[in-house]
């Protein structure tokens, strides 16, 4: 059972970045099939790199995928291909992110590299919108763990029991409760699985700013 929700609202916002921030569910998977396919030889399906998500950054995921250690080549080709995807922000985040901004610091914790997320926060134009970005290298463990989380709490000098954590996998909402953190599932989001319980379920980036004042509602859904 997932633990009891936070009773106050919380101060501050954590956004996940792939399916959360950007519209990555078709353009990340495709960039690890061509990498493989291009320095490994052998065919892999969008839904074997799905599969492989939980392992962490692009360097444990390629190792998996390639069927042996990954070289700096071999990132170096993922990078390359991920920066060809095209890939683009959820409608309304660009504008979320400065409104949130309002009530204090843009915060990212994301299972990316930091060179992947740069990739993709770049290319979907929300570089100059992120404050405090936790990637894979500065967490000891990946989400569901809550190490990335408790990184981004101690940054931005708050308990983690004032962040809500808004993301579309359940790896997300687990290292919200982990952490103690509201968790908030994305319901735009490609991971988004309406099965998977949340503190609170939002269908617009615009509905998390709600979250910080008096009127949050934070009874559990789904």
């Amino acid at each position: 059972m997932p633990p009891a929700t936070p009773t106050a609202p919380p101060e501050m916002l954590v956004w996940d970045l792939d399916g959360t921030l950007v519209d990555s569910g078709h353009h990340v998977p495709q960039a690890f099939v061509r990498t493989v396919a291009a320095v490994g030889g052998h065919v892999v399906s969008p839904a074997d790199v799905e599969a492989a998500y939980p392992l962490g950054p692009p360097e444990r995921m390629l190792a998996h995928l390639l069927r042996r250690p990954t070289t700096e080549e071999d990132l170096s080709a993922y990078y390359t291909q991920l920066g060809a995807t095209g890939v683009v922000a959820y409608p309304g985040v660009p504008g979320v992110l400065r409104a949130q901004r309002a009530y204090g610091p843009v915060a990212v914790c994301t299972g990316a590299s930091r060179r992947a997320a740069a990739v993709l926060l770049h290319d979907a134009g929300l570089a100059d919108l992120v404050d405090v970005l936790v990637c894979a290298e500065d967490a000891r463990r990946a989400k569901p763990a809550p190490d990335g989380l408790l990184v981004v709490a101690a940054r931005l000098g708050v308990a983690p029991d004032a962040l809500a954590m808004v993301g579309d996998s359940a790896r997300d909402l687990m290292a919200a409760w982990n952490a103690g953190a509201l968790a908030v599932a994305a319901g735009w989001g490609h991971e988004y699985d309406p099965a998977v319980p949340a503190d609170v379920t939002i269908r617009s980036p615009a509905a998390a700013l709600a979250l910080l004042g008096p009127a949050a509602t934070t009874g559990r859904t789904g």
